[in-house]
């Protein structure tokens, strides 16, 4: 049987690109987002009684590349630093036979505005773009489950370094979010604590300079022992300076 479903909405997050996006939900809290949805569905009473619960789960759509990408039965997992392969159904890796994800993502309410009605959340880990067939209700009693065995994912993938932003880089900040409003400095060092490198990066010790990109803007780091150096931010197609 063939079934064919269509999205309800798309997300508006500051991950405008794929490298840098945590590779769990909740991981950087400072990552705030919004469902915008289409207008069949921008009704508040199909959200009636949602303010009660803190976090919603999203089904959506891994799109990009994923979706002509085809699949494997066994991939690679982060988690397990790039080297050592499992099956496709024991990952959370996004090219499946069909390319859909889940995500536990905390709840913050409507909101109506240009781009219509909107749903506003925080800690999501979704690409800016991304399809939502779905939205339910996160119930802990059912949901949440303490006891579970979490297989090779048993920590939480903290990295111990510190991040640091240069002064250039600070006043960048400032200048690209005066008020605030983006969160964009924690946002900033919430991601690169996480260490946003694929697992295999230390085949290549000679590698310290690294990008990615938040919003518009493209945040440049260099890595000296454990230490994430922030050296410039700034807007998105600049020139890289010093990259290695």
């Amino acid at each position: 049987m063939d079934f064919c479903f269509s999205p309800i909405g798309f997300i508006r997050s500051p991950y405008t690109d794929k490298f840098g996006i945590p590779r769990q939900p909740g991981l950087v809290t400072a990552a705030e987002a919004r469902l915008v949805l289409l207008p069949e569905f921008a009704r508040e009473e199909a959200f009636t009684g949602i303010e009660g619960f803190s976090h919603v789960w999203l089904l959506f759509v891994f799109h990009d590349d994923c979706l002509n990408a085809g699949w494997q039965p066994r991939v690679r997992p982060p988690r397990l630093g790039g080297r050592e392969r499992v099956g496709v159904f024991a990952s959370r890796a996004p090219y499946r036979p069909n390319p859909i994800g889940l995500s536990a993502v905390e709840h913050l309410g409507l909101e109506r505005g240009p781009q219509g009605l909107c749903v506003r959340l925080r800690g999501l880990d979704l690409l800016d773009g991304t399809p939502v067939l779905d939205v339910k209700p996160y119930v802990p009693y059912a949901d949440a489950l303490p006891d579970a065995l979490s297989g090779f994912s048993v920590d939480s993938p903290g990295v111990d370094w510190t991040v640091i932003l240069s002064p250039e880089a600070e006043a960048s900040v400032a200048a690209a979010d005066p008020l605030g409003e983006r969160r964009l400095r924690e946002l900033i060092v919430q991601v690169l604590v996480q260490d946003p490198r694929p697992g295999y990066m230390d085949r290549y010790p000679e590698r310290s300079s690294f990008g990615l990109r938040l919003y518009d803007l493209e945040i440049r780091w260099r890595v000296d022992g454990r230490t994430a150096l922030v050296t410039a931010v700034e807007p998105a197609g600049a020139p890289a300076a010093g990259s290695d």
